[in-house]
């Protein structure tokens, strides 16, 4: 599993555009379906979600990398 995985669903979460992040380890199916059945539930997901693909969009990640890397 990448490493960043648990980062940018901490992040999502934190921005409350997802579920608390449910570690590998813990997975089970019962607890995925739950926090898949809280994200269709609760409309400030999709809202928060909205917001931060919007902010995303904005941004120039490659232009910003090779300034990094130049």
């Amino acid at each position: 599993m990448p490493v960043d995985q648990p980062f940018w669903a901490a992040r999502l979460a934190a921005l409350g555009a997802a579920t608390a992040p449910i570690p590998f380890a813990s997975l089970t199916e019962e607890r995925l379906v739950e926090a898949l059945r809280e994200v269709v539930r609760r409309q400030t997901y999709a809202g928060a979600a909205s917001v931060a693909a919007r902010h995303m969009a904005t941004e120039d990640g490659v232009g910003a990398a090779v300034k990094a890397l130049c």
